[in-house]
């Protein structure tokens, strides 16, 4: 299932996943799945599998399986055209059997199987044998198996054994060995990028956070902090250094798709009925006679009711925010952008996608010597582009980058490196763009990312529905 996911370019871990992440694709597919009945130890896990592809009206399957087998009989109820290749018709002609070459070292070779219990040995085996001892096992092996299963659809990609260990120690719980971690911490010292932190679901101390919707980095009175939304909408906030738990905010908002926090400790949350603002941080409160008079909408309420106001009869997609501007992004593919520290600002509004806007992400940039200050938004789009837009300015014509799976999640961050960008695709990639000399780093976790956040330092946090983890190339 995994090497089907990679190459239809989405992420999934069961049946159920692969068959949601397909759901809304509109892509035509054709699906062949050869010797079904061979080696299948699941066969409900594997008829759960096709009836829910074969439920999807863009996908056709063909399917090789015995009569004799379980899983003809779960496949009934999708009604399926059968041909009997035992009928004369179909019938191929003989054909001789090939002869082996004595000549040739290679004919007959067989890689020794892994020891399951060593990440050296399972990291520089074939990733197939791995898996499949893996999945037959009653045993977790330390840990490993649990890691190697999470992440497996990474895992079977051609890479060399060092890649391998981050990836394993990146889904290591704190459930395993403690002997585990650091050998496979010794074999990914070579990587392409290096791990600070990670937790994972079951993970004890510190606890793991939960799955994660969204994320957006701190400021203000969360400074150093990260701040997470779950499935269930609770917002929590993290230690950036360490993960530690540092707090929890009263009231939850359903169905986050982004997240904002600006320095007066204001946190945006944005969901498809639309934007939301707590200030739970606020640290300086007015009384008396100023308290009275202030009692208004704030400069962010104004603004959130103003963009309403214009998505009135779209839906809200992406949104992104610094202590200078406001973005929201819809499901036509406009950007829409308002100032938050000028009076009377209007909502300027671009179009930048064919399909919806997925993701954005702002950015404060210096201009000069006089302290002037532009903010750049970025918007990933449905159509796989990445655009960037100044409002006030024609958008870029030509895109940031562009891939053939939608844009899952933005972040960008001014560093004293230069502009970063970070981009997670749905085919499960994150980039890692330097903007101004067009470096990039790439990363497949082999989860789903659904938040990532670069920070002033360039470092990356990437958010999934299994695990958070902290990471940064070399």
């Amino acid at each position: 299932m995994w090497s089907l996911s990679s190459q239809l370019g989405v992420t999934a871990r069961t049946a159920g996943d692969l068959v949601s992440a397909l759901k809304p694709d509109p892509r035509r597919t054709v699906i062949v799945l050869p010797d079904l009945h061979a080696g299948v130890g699941d066969p409900a896990g594997f008829a759960e599998l096709v009836v829910g592809l074969a439920s999807l009206q863009q996908v056709r399957l063909v399917v090789e399986v015995r009569n004799t087998n379980p899983l003809f009989t779960a496949l009934r109820p999708t009604a399926p055209a059968v041909m009997d290749l035992d009928e004369t018709q179909w019938n191929d002609l003989v054909q001789a059997e090939p002869k082996l070459d004595d000549h040739d070292p290679l004919q007959g070779y067989i890689s020794p199987a892994p020891d399951l219990d060593v990440p050296a040995s399972v990291c520089s085996a074939d990733p197939l044998r791995v898996t499949a001892g893996y999945e037959a096992a009653e045993a977790d092996h330390g840990g490993l198996r649990t890691a190697w299963l999470r992440v497996g659809q990474a895992l079977l990609q051609d890479q060399p054994p060092v890649e391998r260990a981050l990836l394993l120690r990146t889904a290591l719980g704190d459930a395993a060995d403690p002997r585990i971690a650091p050998q496979l911490a010794d074999l990914a010292a070579g990587a392409e990028w290096e791990l600070f932190w990670s937790r994972v679901s079951g993970d004890i101390t510190p606890p793991w956070p939960g799955p994660v919707s969204a994320l957006a980095l701190g400021a203000g009175p969360i400074e150093g902090q990260v701040l997470l939304s779950d499935h269930l909408g609770v917002l929590r906030t993290v230690d950036l250094a360490t993960v530690t738990p540092r707090g929890r905010l009263a009231e939850p908002v359903k169905g986050i798709i982004a997240l904002g926090v600006l320095s007066d400790g204001a946190v945006l949350a944005l969901n498809y009925a639309g934007l939301h603002v707590q200030t739970p941080y606020q640290t300086v409160r007015t009384s008396g006679l100023t308290a009275l008079l202030d009692d208004g909408p704030t400069p962010v309420e104004q603004a959130i009711e103003a963009v309403d106001t214009t998505l009135r009869g779209s839906t809200p997609t992406a949104m992104a925010a610094t202590d200078e501007r406001l973005a929201v992004g819809d499901a036509d593919g406009s950007v829409h952008a308002i100032g938050l520290d000028t009076p009377d600002s209007t909502v300027l509004t671009q179009r930048l996608h064919r399909g919806a806007v997925n993701s954005l992400a702002a950015v404060t940039l210096p201009l000069g010597g006089d302290r002037a200050t532009m903010v750049l938004l970025y918007s990933g789009g449905a159509d796989g582009c990445v655009r960037a837009w100044a409002p006030g300015h024609e958008p870029q014509e030509a895109p940031v980058t562009e891939r053939p799976y939608p844009v899952t999640s933005l972040s960008a961050a001014h560093t004293t490196d230069g502009p970063l960008l970070a981009i997670a695709w749905g085919d499960g990639l994150i980039g890692y763009h330097r903007l101004d000399s067009g470096e990039a780093a790439f990363l497949g976790p082999g989860l789903r990312a659904n938040g990532v956040m670069v920070t002033a330092d360039g470092d990356l946090v990437v958010g999934t529905n299994e695990a958070v983890f902290r990471l940064a190339p070399r």
